[in-house]
This record gives structure tokens, sequence and C-alpha cells, in this order.
């Protein structure tokens, strides 16, 4: 199985069987709906377009209501497609749940998703810079500066990619190899131990 679209609910905390306390991440995966499969002779790549979360028709346009309908489905806010070779077992139309993906508790998988934005920040905050000196020298109001940034001789310019203050998060971000803690089938709850890049409420994306 590919993996799920979800939603991050937040953080709590579980004893495992040793008795120690594992910090871990909620995610509410699924049930997502397929509303599209790709295949190697029509688009010359096998996939699957997985959707999530429920929308309102009015704020759905009509070129995606005719795509939902096509797979007899509602129209969803969050569309994914999850490259595969797995295709050929599903059809429009149908749901996969936490209970088709994890089969198990004592799984490995991969989460994507958006990091929380903080806005435009300076180089101490963004890149970890020390600051410019002490107090002393006349140095007034200057120990959060990024201080000399190049030559002034040549190239009389500052190169591209130097690190900068400017927009911080809102980044795509993907955390490898997080473990499984715990499955609930019935709540479609998946925990993983650690943290998950987003907000509270943000989408991500688990893959196996």
């Amino acid at each position: 199985m590919p993996g799920l679209i979800g939603k991050k609910i937040g953080m709590t905390s579980v004893f495992g069987a040793d008795g120690k306390n594992i910090p871990c991440t909620v995610i509410e995966a699924g049930p997502c709906v397929v509303t599209q499969i790709r295949t190697e002779e029509k688009d010359g790549y096998a996939a699957v377009q997985l959707a999530y979360d429920e929308k309102k028709e009015k704020h759905t346009s009509a070129p995606l209501m005719g795509h939902f309908k096509k797979a007899n489905t509602t129209p969803k806010r969050k569309l994914v497609e999850f490259a595969n070779d797995f295709a050929k077992e599903l059809q429009l139309g149908d749901q996969l749940t936490v209970s088709d993906v994890f089969k198990d508790e004592e799984t490995w998988v991969d989460v994507t998703g958006i990091s929380k934005g903080k806005g435009f920040q300076g180089v101490v905050k963004r890149h970890g810079f020390g600051g410019v000196g002490g107090q002393t020298h006349g140095q007034h109001n200057r120990l959060r500066a990024p201080g000399s940034l190049g030559a002034s001789s040549w190239p009389s310019r500052v190169f591209k990619g130097k690190r900068l203050a400017g927009r911080m998060g809102g980044d795509k971000v993907k955390i490898l190899n997080l473990k499984v803690i715990k499955v609930i089938p019935e709540n479609n709850l998946v925990l993983v131990k650690g943290s998950i890049p987003g907000a509270k409420g943000s989408y991500v994306i688990v893959e196996e």
C-alpha cells in the first residue's frame, strides 16, 4: 500500500512495554478515497491519486466536481498522488483506512508536512549566527547583526546564496523513519514516535 493523507491532531505520550514514557504525535490518517488511477499505458507511469477531508460543493470548481463524480465521491480538500505499482489492485471510489495500510503497529513511516511559518526573521534566529562582538568599541544595538558579508574591493557585491535575513518556515519537510507506536482503527488515528512538521490541523502525508 502507498500511504495516506492525514491531519496532525497534536502531541501526547504513551508508556511502552518497558515502562518508558514515549513522546508521540497523533495523526488522523484517512479515510482516503481513490479519485484517479495512473497507468503505464495511458500516462507513462503507475500511480494512484487519493483525496481526503470533506469540502462543500459551493467551494469546489466545476472541473473538480466532474473529477469527483467520476469516482462517485463527494468533494475533497486535499489531493495527493502516490507513485507506486500497486494501483492495479485499486478501483475508482475505493476507500483506504489505517487498517488497510498499517497491518501491524511495528512498522516505520515517512511523514511529510509544511513546517510552521515564522515570518521575516534575522540571521540569528534563521541561521544561528552568533551576532557581532560585544558591547564595546561603539557597537550600539548591533548584537544581532550579520556583520561583514564580503570583500569591499572585489567583487563589490554579495555572492548569491549568502545566509541572510528573510522569510523563515513554511517549507515542505519530510521526516524519515518514524516508528508507529499505536494504531486506533475505529478513530482513524495513528501514533508515531517523535514530532512531525506543521501546526495542529495541518495536512500531512504518511508513507510506508
